[in-house]
C-alpha cells in the first residue's frame, strides 16, 4: 500500500463539486483524510474565489492509474479536455505526493505548487505536519511555519461533509 495526498480545488458552484469530489475520491480510495476547508483567491489568473482542501489516503493503485483515476472524476464532473492552466475550474484534482516518489511523469510529484501556494501547503501542512517533503527534506509543518503568509489571502471555513450524508437531498 501507498500513501498519497491530492489537493482539491473548485471555483465553480464550490460546495457543490469539493463534496461530490470527496464521494468520488471515498469511492476510490476509501477512508479519507481530510483537511480543513479552505477559501482562498485564484492565482494566476483573474476569477472567483476558491475553496481548497487536501486529501490523504492509502492506495494500492499504481501512480499512472492513480492520475488518471482522477482525471476521470474530474472530466466526469465538467473538466473540459483542453482546460487552460489557470481558469475557472468545476473540480481540479492534483496528486501532491505519492510516498516519497520523485518523478517528473505521469505528473510532477511532488508537486511544484506545495512550497508556492498556502492553499496548498496550509492544509498539507494541517494533515501531514510531519511528514518530510522528498526533495526539501524539511517537515510541511516547518515549510508552513516558514511560509510568508502576507503573500497570498486564505481563511480557514467551516465545512462539514460526510459520504452518508452526501448522498441525501437537502
Amino acid at each position: 500500500m501507498s500513501y498519497i495526498y491530492i489537493s482539491l480545488g473548485s471555483n465553480i458552484n464550490r460546495e457543490y463539486y469539493v463534496k461530490h469530489g470527496l464521494t468520488e475520491l471515498t469511492k476510490a480510495f476509501g477512508a479519507l483524510t481530510l483537511s480543513s476547508l479552505y477559501e482562498s483567491k485564484a492565482v494566476g489568473f483573474n476569477g472567483s474565489d476558491f475553496y481548497n482542501m487536501v486529501i490523504g489516503a492509502e492506495t494500492s493503485h499504481t501512480i499512472d492509474e492513480v492520475a488518471e483515476l482522477l482525471r476521470n472524476i474530474e472530466f466526469e464532473y465538467g473538466r473540459e479536455q483542453n482546460a487552460k492552466k489557470f481558469s475557472p475550474r468545476t473540480l481540479d484534482l492534483d496528486l501532491l505526493l505519492f510516498d516519497e516518489l520523485v518523478l517528473a511523469t505521469p505528473a510532477q510529484i511532488p508537486r511544484d505548487e506545495i512550497t508556492k501556494n498556502a492553499f496548498v501547503l496550509w492544509p498539507l501542512a494541517e494533515i501531514a505536519d510531519a511528514v518530510k517533503h522528498p526533495i526539501i527534506n524539511q517537515s510541511y509543518g516547518q515549510l508552513w511555519s516558514d511560509f510568508n503568509k502576507a503573500s497570498q489571502s486564505i481563511t480557514q471555513i467551516p465545512f462539514s461533509w460526510s459520504h452518508i450524508m452526501d448522498n441525501q437531498k437537502t
